[in-house]
């Protein structure tokens, strides 16, 4: 946008002047009032700067003097001058009464005046009757506004066509529009009865200015502001800009306040700033123009962190320098008294507030300050704890921008605010769900996700049953779509704690991951906040300078952080923010040792002792345990898990000890009893009674629920883990057995269900149902949705291991397979023998089912170590010893082309392994199968199966001599086939290389050839314009060469003058071969004033004068003749030849065109000088001479001020 300067006039030297209002300027200082008296010429002098302040005395004087019009009429405007408005009217009441005989039209121009009287005077009245004064009795805008309608009717009667009329009708609708009432009509639509009134303002307007010819700038102006009204901006832009530019020096009101505005409505709010600084820069005391300017700053700093250093330089700009300036300027003012009131607000000065608020309320004509107004003593009265009133006044604040879907959002904001003080969600969700309706506001949003949240978060904390899923799903996607809104750096909005800490909790039980992010963001908000001050100096490495930072954050958000690592089993890093939490504690009771933050300390501590109890620091855990103890002996849990320690490290004696006695000091605790529960089933697991009602963890468990707590959650899934084993060892060889089975497992996934409807989330009480249905019911698939579930919520080996079990049953045994080695990868579970066995079985499983030698060496290997992991199980050694006669009997099945000799000889060493196996297990006390059965299959391997893979050992040995050489061509033909596929896709894979690499150099090529044509191209025209160029023989600067006619032979003719279109024609067709067709160009004789806005006739006239050609052009063709290389036939011309100059708007190509072809256009035609200008019309005005200082303000963009004009 290029600089302007509008409004200023160069002085002398580059001096300017500012322009000045030059309203009420024909007011002279004094008149002289004609008198009867002796004297013919008796006059009265009347100072107009210090008028009486009672006109009476005046206005008797002019009665009895029968004075004219013009004394009435200048006493009148000199009141108004010095803002005496009342008195002014009356002077123009009474001089109208006393001229009520005269001539009607004598008296127009009065009741004219009188009508901007009445005008002036209601735009400084109060919008509503003062409190305490009655309405019938209240002078308020709409009171003069009917008495200046009562008086332009009365001078239409007189002249309707009176042209200040025209100007003071559409002044009058204007002002009557701006006190419409908003209604309901929509999101940026104007109702129709405004509508209505601001189309007879805009036709009145256009009336004036036509009747003026378009030199009323007043009228103009208010064309302007009735488009701004109408929201029609850039029109409204366009009409202000129209005046700057007819009127530099217009100053009262000033345009340059109407650009702004509609500038900041367009969204350029830059612009409108210059614009604004612009006007005081003419007008330093511009009242308007420094609250403007005021706002500006202060919607700038609404942009930024309120602890930037921007950001009080910015606020305190707007108001101490700008809104404090209006402010003294005009106290009464209703844009400076809404904004004081805000920034007072802020400050808690309530009873100020509601004065300015008040002052905004009466004075203004504008819906929006009003509103304005009552939002700022709505707030005022919800800070104050008065409900009904700010609910009264959010209403009205509402209502004055036109309420229901349109209206003020700050205002229904703070009605839902109050609905949710009154405890009344319904209506607080309803409204803001409207506002996000209407608009995306973010504040509505986080106000009704929280609300959303906190409904969660309370039937959770009350064990409700009621399904709250679609409350959770509405609080995340609103408080997901203000925390995305953070990363768009054009809406400048700074994350939110809260919300983070929310969406925190909404995620914590679904998506701990999730939670654990938004908690990090969280700690990286409050270290942003940590000054600089604090940081320490003696550490370069990020890791430590954070971890020393951390002390300065809040405790409980470390400890949260701290958590989620251990749930996802990264004890490290928990221990590390537990041990920061704990750091944290430590400084707030440095600072405030009032703080008591022994409850933190103590909970931090003991998961920090549960942090190390995982990591196996035993060690460093007991020693916080027992720190714990020191101060509160008390506490239980942390008593709890010393006790397991002892037990996991002396199991014999010091553990059960420790348990017993802990058990019996705390016989109440449910802790303490679930884990007294859970080392009964240790102790007693190899030796449960038969009847499920002797058993002691049974007892303990059913204890507990009759005596204790019915709910007891760990009680109920224990006891129905209880009634799964029992289940489990049932016979099942009669219908009656299996009914009692089925029975057992029915008790088994009651005391499930009871857990589950206790806590919908208890993994174990699903699990336990799982393993219900399918060993009860064979009901894999349901049984597998279930474990997949809390395959993620229970992260223990035993649900893989479940897992691997359905998946095995289903014959899904890569997935079984993967499952099983997942629970081997758990901590303390690589050596588990049971996993192993059940590897091995898979891969058993796995091998008989595809038939791969492969899978039952795997089978193998998992059933030794299996072995190798419990070597006193006599039932892993009978695995072993089956897998390997299995094996021994897959071989042996095998066609003699699909094994080797290696393979059977390998088999009968696993068989004679198995044999020997056998026999052990037959002679141990306790057989996993009957000894009768063990014995049979060692018999039936030594036997038969031994002599079975003898004799394939010998027949395999025959077939691989017989077969051998068959065998090793084979082998060789199919190593020549893998070489020659292998040569094959060498050359594939060469022959796409060298594709490849031709067609880089082909494009490298003719990238090259481009750049050079490129280069060539440059450098042509660089040396064209070089040639073209030449130095002037008087200022010595570079100038464009005049070129020369070719010229004629001896037998040419001259050629007969033609109209330009033929001309052109005829320049087109010479060309055309060679470049398409140009632009029409009109050839003009080119004047003797070098800078001729003027275009040249229609018709070129010719002469053959050369004595037109001063010395001056002679002395210039010389030395051109001397600078440039001409050739021989341009040397031989006389100087009597004439040239024809190329205009210099004509790009390179039209230039380059002009070389090759001028020649032949000048060998067939003679002219004049001249030059080519552009046939477009469109320059007629462009040459109209402009004053130096005026520049248009086209390039800024306008607004306007409802307060000003």
């Amino acid at each position: 946008m290029s600089a302007l300067r509008n409004g200023a006039m160069n002085g002398t030297n580059g001096a300017t002047s500012a322009p000045v209002s030059k309203r009420f300027s024909d007011i002279p200082a004094a008149i002289d009032v004609p008198v009867q008296g002796e004297a013919e010429d008796e006059a009265v002098e009347i100072d107009l700067l210090e008028l009486f302040d009672d006109p009476t005395e005046l206005c008797t004087l002019f009665e009895n003097e029968r004075a004219a019009r013009t004394y009435w009429m200048t006493v009148a405007l000199a009141y108004a001058k010095q803002k005496k408005i009342d008195h002014a009217i009356e002077m123009l009441v009474r001089g109208g009464n006393a001229m009520r005989d005269n001539n009607p039209r004598e008296k127009l121009s009065m009741i004219g005046c009188l009508c901007w009287m009445y005008l002036w005077k209601s735009r400084e009245a109060p919008r509503v009757p003062p409190d305490g004064e009655l309405a019938s009795e209240a002078k308020t805008k709409e009171y003069y506004l009917q008495l200046a309608t009562s008086t332009l009717n009365d001078a239409s009667r007189i002249n309707p066509a009176f042209p200040p009329l025209f100007l003071a009708r559409g002044v009058l609708q204007l002002l009557r529009a701006s006190l419409q009432t908003p209604k309901a009509s929509g999101h940026g639509q104007v109702d129709s009865e405004k509508a209505d009134l601001l189309r007879s303002a805009l036709k009145a307007f256009e009336d004036a200015i036509r009747v003026s010819q378009g030199k009323n700038m007043l009228a103009v102006m208010g064309k302007a502001r009735t488009f701004f009204s109408l929201g029609k901006y850039p029109e409204s832009l366009a009409c202000y800009q129209e005046v700057l530019q007819k009127m530099p020096d217009f100053v009262d009101p000033d345009p340059r306040i109407g650009i702004g505005c509609c500038f900041w409505q367009l969204g350029f709010k830059d612009d409108a700033k210059l614009a604004w600084e612009r006007c005081l820069e003419i007008n330093p005391d511009h009242k308007v123009g420094n609250i403007l300017l005021g706002l500006y700053y202060l919607d700038a700093s609404g942009h930024i962190p309120t602890n930037s250093p921007d950001f009080l330089r910015l606020y305190k700009k707007a108001m101490t320098e700008y809104t404090q300036k209006s402010f003294k300027l005009d106290k009464n003012m209703p844009l400076t008294c809404a904004t004081f009131a805000g920034y007072f607000l802020s400050r808690k000065q309530l009873s100020t507030v509601d004065s300015l608020a008040h002052k905004a309320i009466q004075y203004t004509d504008v819906n929006a300050i009003a509103s304005d107004g009552w939002y700022l003593l709505a707030r005022k009265e919800h800070y104050t704890g008065d409900p009904e009133r700010a609910s009264d006044f959010y209403r009205r604040a509402d209502d004055a921008r036109g309420g229901a879907e349109r209206g003020y959002l700050p205002a229904k904001f703070g009605a839902a605010q109050l609905a949710v003080l009154r405890g009344d969600l319904g209506e607080a969700k309803l409204r803001l769900e409207k506002m996000i309706q209407q608009s995306k506001n973010h504040e509505a949003m986080i106000l009704l996700g929280t609300l959303y949240a906190e409904e969660v978060f309370a039937n959770e904390e009350a064990d409700g049953k009621e399904d709250k899923s679609a409350e959770m799903k509405k609080a995340i996607s609103l408080l997901e779509g203000v925390r995305g809104s953070w990363k768009d750096s054009k809406k400048g909005m700074s994350p939110d704690a809260a919300v983070l800490l929310n969406l925190a909790r909404l995620y914590e039980h679904e998506f701990p991951e999730r939670a654990q992010q938004c908690l990090l963001q969280v700690e990286q908000l409050e270290l942003d906040q940590i000054p600089e001050d604090d940081y320490p100096t003696d550490l370069t490495d990020e890791a430590e300078k954070r971890a020393a930072l951390r002390k300065f954050l809040p405790p409980q958000l470390l400890n949260n952080i701290g958590c989620f690592y251990s749930q996802s089993e990264k004890h490290e890093q928990a221990s590390e923010m537990f041990e920061a939490a704990l750091g944290a504690c430590m400084k707030i009771g440095e600072k405030d040792q009032e703080i008591d933050t022994d409850a933190l300390v103590t909970t931090i501590s003991f998961n920090l002792g549960r942090s190390y109890e995982s990591q196996g620091l035993y060690d460093r855990s007991i020693e916080v345990y027992e720190g714990l103890l020191k101060r509160h002996d008390d506490y239980t849990d942390a008593r709890t898990r010393l006790a397991y320690i002892k037990l996991r490290k002396n199991p014999n004696k010091e553990g059960p000890d420790a348990v017993s006695k802990l058990y019996q000091e705390n016989p109440q605790d449910l802790e303490v009893r679930a884990l007294y529960g859970w080392y009964m089933g240790k102790v007693h697991s190899r030796k449960r009674p038969q009847n499920i009602n002797e058993d002691h963890e049974f007892r303990h468990y059913k204890h507990t629920l009759q005596n204790y707590d019915k709910h007891d959650r760990y009680a109920l899934v224990g006891m129905g883990n209880l009634y799964l084993i029992q289940a489990r060892e049932m016979r099942r060889e009669t219908d009656s057995d299996k009914a009692k089975r089925s029975a057992t497992y029915s008790k088994a996934v009651e005391f499930f269900e009871k857990a589950l409807s206790l806590d919908p989330k208890n993994a174990y009480a699903a699990q336990g149902i799982a393993i219900a249905m399918v060993e009860d019911k064979k009901d894999y698939k349901t049984a597998l949705g279930i474990f997949v579930k809390i395959r993620d919520t229970i992260r223990d080996a035993h649900v893989y291991v479940n897992l691997g079990h359905i998946y095995a049953e289903l014959r899904q045994y890569s997935k079984a397979i993967e499952n099983y080695e997942a629970a081997l990868s758990k901590e303390g579970k690589a050596n588990d023998p049971v996993i192993l066995a059940c590897l091995g079985r898979t891969w058993l499983n796995k091998g008989r089912s595809e038939k791969l030698l492969d899978a039952y060496h795997e089978a193998l290997k998992y059933a030794q170590k299996a072995l190798e992991a419990a070597p006193d199980q006599v039932h892993y050694k009978f695995n072993v010893a089956f897998v390997q006669i299995q094996m021994a009997t897959t071989v042996y099945g095998l066609n003699e082309n699909q094994r080797t000799l290696a393979q059977l000889q390998e088999a009968a060493t696993g068989l004679e392994s198995a044999i020997s196996a056998l026999d052990e297990i037959a002679s141990h006390p306790q057989t996993p199968y009957p000894k009768h059965d063990v014995e049979q299959r060692a018999n039936m391997a030594r036997n038969t199966q031994r002599k079975q893979l003898e004799r394939a050992i010998a027949s395999q040995k025959e077939y691989e001599e017989r077969n051998k050489e068959k065998l090793q061509a084979a082998l060789e033909q199919r190593q020549a086939e893998l070489r020659k596929r292998e040569e094959e896709r060498q050359k594939a894979l060469e022959k796409e290389r060298e594709r490849q690499e031709k067609i880089r150099k082909e494009r490298e090529e003719i990238a090259a050839r481009d750049r050079e044509i490129a280069e060539r191209r440059a450098e042509e025209d660089r040396a064209r314009q070089e040639a073209e160029m030449t130095t002037d023989s008087e200022t010595g600067d570079k100038v464009k060469r005049k070129k020369k006619p070719a010229p004629r032979g001896d037998g040419e003719s001259r050629p007969k003058r033609g109209s330009r279109k033929k001309k052109a024609e005829t320049d087109g067709d010479e060309s055309g071969e060679e470049r398409p067709t140009k632009k029409k160009r009109r050839l003009t004789k080119k004047d003797t004033t070098a800078n001729s806005k003027y275009k040249s006739a229609e018709i070129i006239v010719d002469s053959d004068e050369d004595e037109d050609e001063d010395a001056l052009d002679r002395a210039e063709r010389a030395l051109e003749k001397a600078s440039s290389p001409l050739s021989d036939a341009e040397e031989k011309r006389g100087d009597d030849d004439e040239k024809m100059e190329v205009d210099d708007n004509r790009g390179d190509d039209e230039e380059e065109d002009e070389d090759a072809g001028v020649t032949r256009r000048q060998q067939s035609s003679r002219s004049r000088r001249g030059r080519v200008i552009e046939s477009d019309e469109e320059e007629d005005e462009d040459d109209q001479a402009r004053p130096a200082a005026d520049t248009s303000m086209a390039g800024l963009g306008g607004g306007d001020d409802d307060d000003e004009e």
